[in-house]
């Protein structure tokens, strides 16, 4: 306990984070404050996520003196006690060992997941098809907000390609864990002699990014058609130009956008992607080394996945990174990831 504690006091400053805290509060009780509510609104909620964060290593921080009193007084008749007492803030530091590992730039905000069909055909197709359902699942065992942006259905079966917002305190923070190329192996339910296929898949994931001041976009830059929609939601989908695909002129940039809602919320979503997509690229201009956000550049076939999905000739996922593995397939494609998320987060911490 002792070592997993000073490890997270490494991580997570909070020394800082109350600083930081205190300041921000300040800054609320000045009187123009709310001269600009997106800036107030995007303040008050950091305000509140410090408080939280402070609050809960506050009472871990109570437990342990409560846990040192208990030791002083022990004279055998306590051992129960404090042996449950221990176990209890074990498993409290463990989930939060987890945590504080999120501590980049937008760890802790929303993410946007895209998921790309690669090298495989129709089975590759499929296999996306069941990614999608993966993180879908995995999103609503964390509680977490998930919209379809955009996404295009495959010729057979699966889909081509989908894009996700993930909405939820530290989505990006998890889901960044995931990107990269996805391996499956099984007998192919489109092979008539049902043979064994290799499909991949490329799960991308971004940080949403709300701050208009870090890209700015401007009218001029962009080109914009609307076209009907291609999804499913009935009658009209099919007769409304609701759909809408953005083109950034400076970067060749393009991005789509169906969900079934106005052109308007349509137009607005696509903005929010590019944006994410521009950032990203701002991000690999100024660095000399590979982006953090989205990783190093893997072509979608066989030797550059980070994850292997084995369903024959036996069961088994592994990750080629942390070597985590599990037998449980079922549980993984039904969302039952953050065994891989944890493993992949403490590899790379060490």
């Amino acid at each position: 306990m002792r070592q997993l504690t000073t490890r997270s006091r490494s991580i997570f400053d909070l020394s800082a984070k109350k600083i930081e805290l205190n300041t921000l509060r300040s800054d609320s009780e000045i009187q123009e404050f709310w001269n600009d509510p997106d800036s107030a609104q995007k303040t008050m909620k950091r305000i509140a996520q410090l408080n939280n964060q402070i609050n809960e290593w506050d009472e871990i921080a109570t437990e342990i003196e409560g846990l040192k009193s208990l030791l002083e007084l022990d004279d055998g008749s306590l051992t129960e006690e404090i042996e449950a007492s221990v176990a209890k803030l074990e498993s409290i530091l463990a989930e939060k060992e987890i945590t504080i590992l999120l501590s980049g730039q937008y760890d802790q905000g929303n993410a946007l997941l895209a998921i790309h069909a690669g090298a495989g055909g129709t089975d590759s197709q499929d296999w996306a098809a069941m990614l999608e359902r993966m993180y879908l699942r995995w999103a609503e065992l964390k509680g977490y907000k998930t919209e379809i942006l955009d996404r295009t259905a495959g010729e057979e079966a699966g889909l081509k390609s989908v894009t996700i917002s993930v909405q939820g305190d530290l989505a990006y923070g998890y889901l960044r864990c995931e990107k990269g190329v996805h391996r499956l192996v099984r007998l192919s339910p489109f092979d008539a002699a049902h043979r064994r296929h290799t499909s991949f898949a490329l799960v991308e994931v971004l940080p949403e990014i709300e701050d208009d001041d870090e890209i700015v976009i401007r009218p001029e830059d962009i080109e914009i058609e609307v076209y009907k929609s291609s999804g499913a939601g009935g009658q009209n989908v099919q007769k409304n130009m609701t759909a809408v695909r953005l083109i950034h002129l400076a970067t060749g940039l393009v991005v789509t956008c169906q969900n079934e809602r106005s052109q308007s919320q349509n137009r607005e979503s696509a903005l929010k992607v590019l944006r994410s997509r521009l950032f990203e690229i701002q991000q690999q201009e100024r660095s000399d080394e590979v982006s953090e956000l989205k990783g190093e550049f893997k072509k979608v076939e066989w030797g550059s996945q980070i994850r292997s999905y084995v369903l024959h000739p036996y069961q088994m996922v592994k990750d080629h990174r942390s070597e985590y593995e599990t037998g449980n397939t079922q549980g993984v494609l039904d969302g039952h990831i953050d065994g891989f998320i944890e493993a992949y987060l403490k590899v790379k911490q060490s």
